[in-house]
């Protein structure tokens, strides 16, 4: 007889692990977020006034109002920098465990959400009671951009093809990108109030995914390719259903918008196999002719605004970050130059 030979077991993934409770964590926070919901409907808000109005603010707000929320933001927001910079100094290496940095992120993380709750219940008002609502709109536009911008090596930008940016600003995107994807995340959470409408709830979603994966930051799953894309394409299902809300007839540049981003850029990094691909490409042409069938021509425009624009604000946000990088060469310069004579 010969002895039985024993596998060893697999180690725990405790990355995994975080990620699957910051998501029961999400879904199950964003419950309470409903049921306390209806608590706020007493307070009376200014009428609508159009789309660059945000409705959910107070008419009169006051110094406590505005004290605690951009009290709580600063320190949210420079709690993560600190944490993403001890990261960067302290772990720069990515494993299958958690770090202490990414404990303390995950608590802290955990933290200010409950923190939130609470000072809208006590005080109301986000950060939209003093800034436009086209800075929080626009923080997330650049988040996304940024990661097309920053996957254009590994995952090409136009069906698996690259564009030609320069690797020194791909590299500062990568190298950086932590800090301002804080900011988004951070900002636009604190924009809004914890309040129950639809769209309200699916973003505060979105957001408590994108404040788990900051947290989860030198983790393996902090790259997982699926993981990743399932959280630009969060955008996709959010910007939908917030448009079917409305009522006014614009789901389908939402969602052949950014279904076409995964289409042409995103499913490429993917790893799938021709057949795949080709499928995935068939089953959105035949939703793009069902839904346009009767419609006028001059609608199918509306499937290639947000790639059109997407892919443009790659190609500026490429070159603002490459002519940062210029500057700074040239003030480097000087500044050597001005050494070596002060020296001579």
């Amino acid at each position: 007889m010969t002895a039985a030979v024993s596998t060893p077991a697999r180690p725990r993934r405790w990355d995994v692990i975080a990620l699957w409770g910051g998501i029961a964590f999400s879904l199950a926070f964003t419950a309470l977020i409903a049921w306390l919901g209806p608590r706020l409907d007493t307070i009376q808000l200014v009428p609508d006034q159009g789309a660059a109005w945000y409705y959910w603010k107070l008419p009169e707000p006051t110094f406590l109002t505005r004290f605690s929320v951009w009290g709580l933001y600063l320190l949210h927001q420079v709690t993560a920098w600190g944490l993403i910079f001890y990261g960067q100094t302290r772990v720069r290496k990515y494993s299958t465990g958690l770090q202490p940095v990414n404990i303390v992120a995950l608590a802290t993380t955990a933290a200010f959400i409950v923190l939130h709750l609470i000072q809208t219940h006590i005080w109301y008002d986000g950060l939209a009671q003093d800034v436009s609502i086209f800075s929080s709109q626009g923080s997330v536009i650049v988040l996304l951009v940024w990661v097309l911008l920053m996957e254009n090596n590994r995952r090409g930008m136009f069906f698996g093809k690259k564009l030609p940016l320069g690797q020194e600003v791909v590299r500062w995107a990568r190298t950086y990108h932590g800090y301002f994807f804080a900011w988004a995340a951070i900002y636009t959470f604190w924009f809004h109030p914890m309040v129950s409408t639809p769209g309200h709830l699916i973003g505060f979603i979105y957001m408590f995914l994108l404040l788990l994966q900051g947290s989860l930051m030198y983790t393996r799953v902090h790259v997982n390719r699926w993981w990743t894309v399932t959280l630009e394409l969060m955008v996709l299902v959010h910007g939908t259903l917030v448009a079917i809300a409305q009522g006014a007839g614009l789901w389908p540049m939402f969602f052949f918008g950014f279904g076409g981003i995964f289409v042409i850029t995103q499913m490429h990094g993917l790893g799938l196999k021709l057949w795949a691909r080709l499928l995935i490409v068939a089953g959105y042409a035949a939703a793009v002719i069902a839904v346009y069938a009767g419609r006028p021509a001059t609608e199918l425009n509306e499937i290639l605004r947000i790639p059109v624009i997407d892919y443009l604000a790659v190609l500026l946000l490429a070159g603002l970050i490459g002519a940062g990088l210029w500057i700074a060469r040239r003030l480097k310069g000087g500044r050597r130059s001005a050494e070596v004579e002060n020296a001579a």
